[in-house]
């Protein structure tokens, strides 16, 4: 457990000690963020900010991962969905960069990226033997068959997407992000101490709490640099890494259904964003005054940092509630 603590200690620091240089270079070299005209009018002092700050904590989660890992197929899958992801997140800001506009990459073609990333993952999953049921709590098991491997891209490109709509806020994609995933790192390190005598236990699950802790840091180190008013924003490039890690846990632990509720406000903010294009689309009216929803209450006149707060509070109160049913109805598959 000690290689937990290090790898987040390491990443964090890392990622505080490297923060001035390289919001510094991506100063230099004018890599700012281009803001939406149709966004809040607030939102237009930030133009030409630092993006792709998401390349700092995925690069500082990397270090004391490589260094620490015992790369073990599940942990290595999450470590490279969630670069795999960051890497479509980056050519995403590197085309928003180049031609100077809110718009990079199609949609299609990052859904097509999804896809190949997703079946990486199936393939993954197969040379472990998965299981391709899905696990409800309190109903059993659902067979799925071949048509568990689709679901991975559900979750995957679900993930990315959702925490990609809801960096749109000083901290709050960094802050909610770092709740999610310390809420899977806890499921796998109580996974790792329950799998066996001290000396016996699994290295997987071990694996996958270094990959973990090595996020949280890495990611509460940009924090430092993140919070209102941000010095350096993730970009696509951190959101979807991030997204993509979780969508890795939710998978690699068989706990695809919990990533609704430890996920739940990325959900929310996808969910706000299709809801209001179907009532505009067919009902010609809007239900929100602005979406994804954070702006909404920007809207309402809440202040970035209150809306960053509660939000984080929220996502706190959903991973309880997801931790909590794993521990009565998951959390026997890892007793020994």
């Amino acid at each position: 457990m000690v290689d937990v603590l290090i790898a987040g200690i390491v990443a964090m620091v890392i990622s505080i000690a490297a923060g001035p240089r390289f919001i510094r270079f991506l100063r230099l070299r004018e890599y700012g963020q281009q803001i939406r005209e149709e966004g809040p009018a607030a939102h237009i002092g930030k133009q030409g900010t630092p993006t792709m700050g998401g390349l700092l904590f995925v690069f500082a989660a990397a270090v004391p991962y490589l260094i620490l890992a015992n790369y073990s197929t599940p942990a290595l899958t999450v470590f490279l969905t969630m670069i795999g992801c960051g890497a479509i997140g980056f050519v995403d800001d590197l085309i928003k960069l180049t031609h100077k506009r809110s718009l990079g990459l199609n949609g299609r073609w990052k859904l097509l990226l999804l896809a190949c990333i997703a079946a990486g993952v199936g393939v993954a999953a197969h040379h472990r033997h998965f299981s391709t049921h899905l696990y409800v709590p309190g109903v059993g098991q659902l067979p799925l068959s071949w048509g568990w491997y689709p679901f991975l891209f559900v979750i995957i490109a679900g993930a990315a997407n959702g925490v990609n709509l809801t960096d749109g806020i000083d901290g709050l994609a960094a802050g909610t992000g770092i709740i999610a995933v310390f809420t899977f790192t806890a499921m796998t390190v109580i996974a790792f101490i329950r799998s066996g005598a001290p000396g016996h236990r699994s290295d997987v699950y071990l694996d996958l709490s270094i990959v973990g802790a090595a996020l949280i840091g890495s990611i509460v180190g940009f924090l430092w640099y993140n919070a209102f008013p941000a010095e350096v924003f993730m970009g696509d490039t951190g959101s979807m890494a991030i997204g993509g890690a979780l969508a890795g846990f939710a998978i690699m632990t068989k706990t695809e259904l919990l990533l609704l509720l430890v996920g739940g406000i990325f959900l929310i903010e996808a969910l706000s964003v299709m809801i209001q294009v179907f009532t505009f689309k067919y009902l010609g009216r809007r239900v929100f005054l602005m979406t994804p929803i954070h702006h909404h209450f920007e809207m309402k006149a809440w202040s970035e940092t209150k809306i960053m707060v509660r939000f984080w509070i929220f996502t706190a109160i959903l991973c309880a509630c997801g931790f909590a049913i794993y521990y009565r109805y998951y959390f026997r598959f890892f007793r020994t």
